[in-house]
């Protein structure tokens, strides 16, 4: 059971999303706090207290304290509380995800977006989970919303501000850096073949040397490995494969 704090200086808003987070059944305690200030006093005391606090549900347009300086503050703790930013505001998303949330909900926030939400900050909380095991990332679909799984994820590119996810079903577009997701899914076994270009360690089937290039096979595609991380990237496959093997 989850136990949460939400954060909004829109006071509607606030009791609609808190109203939302106690139908769910995994949700044991809600919190509220109608500024930053408030809700970093109210976090400092709790977590100073002993209490526990999983998860921090955050607007991020809000007077004085904003929800990314606060989300900053908040990774100074010892033992942060997952965030997950809840706001009108799209073109935050690549920040937001630089600082590691868990997710991004836009507003009005739709019940059943909410429950995934809720479903992935339950997966990060727990200390059973492992790192990027059965991570989800939402992908928005002119109106509808497509969860795409990361083991199906054969890799990612960089398109400025946004991330190409490739798959076997096609590829889909997230705004999201490159970066951020190289953290969240590292321990996973991706790993960096070139500064543009994340790889899935699971679905290379061949590493190739020619001509003093290196390229992978990923699925159906051949990349390209860069000079600065060809010889990082064969050690890594090759101990990741021989952990499989023993």
């Amino acid at each position: 059971m989850l136990r949460v704090l939400a954060v909004d200086d829109e006071v509607p808003a606030l009791e609609e999303l808190a109203y939302l987070l106690r139908q769910d059944d995994r949700i044991e305690h809600v919190a509220t706090a109608a500024d930053g200030v408030t809700a970093l006093q109210d976090m400092v005391q709790m977590i100073g207290g002993g209490e526990r606090l999983d998860g921090v549900f955050l607007d991020i347009r809000m007077p004085g304290l904003d929800g990314l300086d606060l989300a900053r503050l908040v990774g100074g703790f010892p033992s942060p509380p997952r965030l997950v930013f809840v706001t009108a505001h799209e073109e935050c998303a690549v920040q937001a995800f630089d600082l590691e949330a868990v997710d991004y909900l836009l507003k009005p926030v739709r019940a059943e977006r909410l429950s995934e939400a809720v479903r992935r900050l339950e997966a990060a909380a727990s200390p059973a989970a492992e790192p990027g095991h059965d991570d989800v990332i939402p992908v928005e679909l002119g109106g509808r919303t497509r969860f795409v799984p990361q083991q199906a994820v054969w890799f990612a590119e960089a398109k400025g501000d946004y991330v190409r996810l490739h798959t076997v079903d096609g590829s889909y577009l997230v705004r999201m850096s490159l970066a951020a997701l190289e953290r969240r899914w590292s321990e996973a076994g991706f790993i960096r073949i070139h500064r543009s270009t994340l790889v899935s360690a699971r679905h290379v089937s061949e590493l190739r040397f020619e001509g003093g290039r290196v390229t992978l096979t990923v699925g159906t595609e051949t990349l390209q490995v860069s000079r600065r991380h060809s010889r990082q990237v064969r050690e890594q496959l090759v101990r990741q494969h021989r952990g499989v093997i023993s």
